[in-house]
């Protein structure tokens, strides 16, 4: 069973389960609630206090002036909604690689198939290519969003979508691979979400210790997968990808560590 074969699969697990339609269900509404209720009043009034003191609230930590870099204010406030929630939705959605199989037991007749490595990283990458879709069907929501609302920047959103996509398909890419290693590790896919969630903020005190301690340590900064959104939303255009080699090394590292897992795992 090629790799691609498994992957292929992986959609019909995503949209044939109950888990897969829970996490697009729940996503759905989380994201037309900010569609409708955020990005849509924010970019007709998007110099006022109000949006201010909303970005406040939500985001503290991000300078509404970063909504300035972008042509299509509509866009903007996608790339800042988008940064942080698409990410959820991926811990939710790519929970399931691995963990009900090695439950159910199921696990152990599809090595007689397909070898670990194949199942592991044909599962990882058939959960991307979920993700990548999302982040299409996202998009075509915020065009459609703004060919109703202003036509005249359709144009302008869509000359900006290709960075946009870019950077968040590269976003994602650890939180998958996150997602894969604790999945491996899971009993099931509520277990793998809850491990990923608790196994993060443990890492962000223990990091924020470690260099209030000893530190600072500037690479320590970018361990945590989203530790460069602050300044991934500072940047302009395409000199976002200059940030592109933090979310790929996670991904390796956090594939590796997956991979180790997938090999020593009882079936």
């Amino acid at each position: 069973m090629p790799v691609f074969s498994i992957a292929k699969n992986e959609w019909a697990r995503l949209f044939m389960s109950k888990h897969g339609w829970l996490a697009i269900i729940t996503f759905g509404l989380v994201w037309g609630i900010f569609l409708f209720y955020v990005i849509r009043p924010a970019a007709r009034y998007i110099s006022s206090a109000d949006v201010g003191i909303i970005f406040e609230l939500l985001l503290p930590r991000i300078d509404t002036g970063t909504l300035g870099l972008w042509q299509s204010k509509e866009i903007g406030l996608y790339w800042v909604f988008a940064l942080y929630l698409l990410p959820f939705f991926t811990m939710v959605s790519a929970a399931d690689q691995i963990a009900s199989d090695k439950t159910r037991g199921t696990l152990r007749f599809l090595v007689l198939r397909a070898s670990r490595t194949q199942i592991f990283f044909g599962r990882f990458i058939g959960q991307y290519f979920v993700q990548l879709l999302v982040i299409l069907v996202t998009l075509l929501s915020v065009f459609a969003l703004i060919a109703l609302n202003s036509p005249d920047a359709l144009g302008n959103a869509i000359d900006e979508a290709p960075v946009v996509v870019a950077n968040l398909a590269l976003v994602l890419l650890p939180y998958v691979a996150m997602m894969a290693l604790f999945s491996v590790l899971a009993k099931t896919a509520k277990q793998a979400t809850l491990f990923a969630i608790v196994g993060w903020i443990v890492l962000w005190f223990t990091l924020g210790y470690v260099q209030n301690t000893f530190g600072p340590f500037s690479i320590l900064d970018w361990v945590l997968p989203g530790s460069q959104f602050v300044s991934l939303l500072r940047l302009p255009g395409w000199e976002t990808l200059s940030l592109a080699p933090i979310p790929l090394l996670q991904t390796v590292v956090l594939l590796f560590f997956g991979w180790l897992a997938m090999q020593r795992c009882e079936l």
